[in-house]
């Protein structure tokens, strides 16, 4: 092959573009897997073949890595699926000693999560009929025996729900041991299904939906009414707020209201305990952009400073550091995380990108895709300029020519110490003439012997279009800010999976 030079014919593949590709090793290949990760069809693999390949995966990893990369996914990452299947895989194989039931308590950070690791198994191990959960991996119960003490009456009611497998037959599975005559009394509510209505804003809007109405204006009256008890509550959670603010502005709560939302949207505490992941800030700002109400702006204010806040502790770089960071906008990108997600993998590198640029000093900024352009944006708003990404991605086309990016660099002699790609990492060149980010990197790092590439892996295809073990390349994946933790990691000397392993169990 044309760059045999590069890496062993052992190391080399091909990607989805037919395009030369690296193999990544099992246990970056499994980690980049699993951190993007919706088990969603994605525009290369369906979902079943992603799990099948995860599965594989695990067999090819040592069990503790894999114990220790369901637990950063959940905590972390703030995934919550993906760590659920890797528990469940890997209880099959892993038998003898407590690391499964350690690792289920670790991993387990709502009562939810509970019926859905439980459902999983099922689906996971083909089970089917009344004893359809039989045959509990006892170390998958003594996890979940733990877990069931972390919960109160609320928590568990809240999501109580009518799934295929109910908190009250979980309960009767595992037999958690209670620690107190008023837990016995929570274990018994649940198995008597008598547990309390919680005060939610799902079953405080469900029952006022209900409710006969003489009119339109009337029904409307109730619902604003409704949203400001809401509010005044303190009991509508952030991630609720969120994904409410349209529903708020279009009930016409008072200005006053509108105040307490955006005071709590911005408060340092409240962004710090959501953990939300950085797309659902862009998804909250995109739902309210075009609506009339007076108060959009005061919101769309509140967001952008709930970003601000949310990485206050990203270090970013100084002055003395020349960084470039490409936004992949290319067709493969433009693909929804999950079936029910308005959000695009291409929004998600846009995003990050943005996040990024806004804590460098000395930063260019651009998108490529048959081309590559350079946009430039003031760093003050995150999310306005992710927008103004978003509006101009038709400017590059839609393949993914990400050696055009390295190729400028050495036109112009300009020597960037690092250079951040935001992709899916199905580069190729669609010209057809055998163009590629291996060998053009080759040639800049004789004109900046010093600089960094780093690769920002959004879809986890399980290869790198470079080789990964020399010339200064680095492969990052994940779609939370946490991924500037692990950039930060590897430039203090260290690497992804160093993160992985540090994890305690």
């Amino acid at each position: 092959m044309r760059f045999n030079f590069l890496a062993s014919k052992k190391q080399q593949t091909v990607n989805h573009e037919g395009s030369l590709a690296w193999k990544m090793g099992p246990a970056a290949e499994l980690y980049a897997t699993v951190v993007t990760a919706s088990l969603s069809d994605t525009f290369y693999e369906a979902a079943d073949k992603r799990l099948e390949r995860i599965r594989t995966l695990i067999q090819l990893n040592d069990p503790c890595f894999v114990a220790k990369l369901a637990v950063y996914a959940r905590t972390q990452m703030h995934l919550r699926s993906i760590p659920l299947v890797l528990v469940v895989e890997l209880a099959k194989l892993h038998k003898g000693d407590s690391l499964i039931s350690r690792t289920v308590a670790a991993v387990v950070q709502r009562a939810d999560e509970i019926t859905e690791l439980l459902a999983y198994y099922q689906m996971s191990n083909s089970r089917s009929g009344t004893k359809k959960l039989n045959r509990l991996s006892k170390q998958l119960q003594k996890g979940l025996a733990l877990a069931f003490t972390r919960f109160d009456e609320y928590q568990f009611a809240k999501y109580n729900r009518d799934t295929a497998v109910k908190l009250r037959d979980a309960l009767f599975l595992v037999h958690p041991q209670s620690k107190s005559d008023s837990q016995q009394a929570l274990y018994d509510k649940i198995a008597a299904n008598a547990l309390a209505t919680p005060y939610t804003w799902e079953t405080e809007l469900s029952a006022l939906g209900q409710q006969p109405y003489e009119s339109a204006e009337a029904k409307t009256a109730a619902f604003r009414a409704k949203w400001e008890e809401l509010i005044d509550s303190n009991k509508l959670g952030y991630m609720a707020l969120l994904r409410n603010l349209r529903n708020i502005l279009e009930a016409g709560v008072s200005g006053d209201h509108m105040q307490k939302v955006c005071s709590y949207l911005s408060n340092e505490r409240a962004v710090a305990n959501s953990k939300q992941l950085p797309f659902r800030y862009l998804a909250a700002y995109r739902e309210i952009g075009q609506l009339a109400s007076g108060y959009t702006s005061l919101v769309l204010n509140a967001l952008e400073d709930a970003v601000q806040l949310s990485i206050r502790n990203l270090k970013g770089f100084g002055l003395d550091t020349a960084v470039v960071v490409a936004c992949d906008v290319s067709g493969s990108m433009q693909q929804p995380i999950s079936k029910k997600s308005k959000v695009l993998l291409y929004d998600i590198g846009l995003m990050l990108g943005m996040l990024l640029q806004n804590r460098c000093q000395n930063v260019v900024t651009g998108m490529f895709g048959n081309s590559w352009k350079i946009i430039n944006l003031p760093q003050r708003r995150v999310l306005a300029n992710v927008q103004e990404f978003y509006r101009r991605e038709g400017e590059v086309g839609y393949a993914t020519n990400g050696y055009l990016v390295i190729r400028d660099l050495i036109k112009r002699k300009l020597k960037a110490d690092k250079v951040i790609l935001f992709t899916d990492c199905q580069l190729w060149d669609s010209r057809g003439w055998g163009n590629h980010i291996a060998e053009e990197w080759k040639k800049y790092k004789q004109i900046a012997p010093g600089a960094r590439l780093y690769l920002f892996d959004l879809a986890g295809y399980g290869h790198a279009p470079i080789d990964l073990k020399n010339n200064d390349v680095f492969l990052i994946a994940g779609w939370s800010d946490k991924v500037f933790d692990v950039l930060e990691a590897i430039e203090g000397g260290g690497s992804a999976l160093a993160a992985i392993e540090g994890v305690e169990l």
